[in-house]
């Protein structure tokens, strides 16, 4: 048994998770694939083999799962870290919305 309480949760924004294709648009012109595993109105969680710096902003694309026109935003990453098989996992909040 655990007396242990779950804490508590810090995000206040509903969490989606979704699982859609999505780019890492590097300011060079290189794209870096990625996946969205989680949408919020505040932001989002990527899976990439791309290893952003502290506070880094990026401009993610994110797929629509009906096939509607992406989403475009600026992500300022949070946090990162490796999720094994060369691939990290990217936390972070939208900064401004882009189309």
């Amino acid at each position: 048994m655990n007396d242990r309480a779950a804490p508590p949760e810090r995000r206040l924004d509903r969490r989606i998770p979704l699982g859609c294709s999505a780019a890492i648009h590097l300011p060079g012109g290189d794209t870096v694939p990625a996946e969205c595993i989680e949408l919020s109105i505040s932001g989002m969680t990527l899976h990439s083999t791309y290893v952003p710096g502290e506070c880094e902003v990026l401009e993610v694309s994110v797929s629509s799962p009906t096939g509607a026109a992406p989403l475009l935003a600026r992500l300022e990453v949070k946090r990162c870290h490796a999720v094994g098989s060369g691939r990290y996992e990217i936390g972070g909040a939208i900064v401004r919305v882009l189309g």
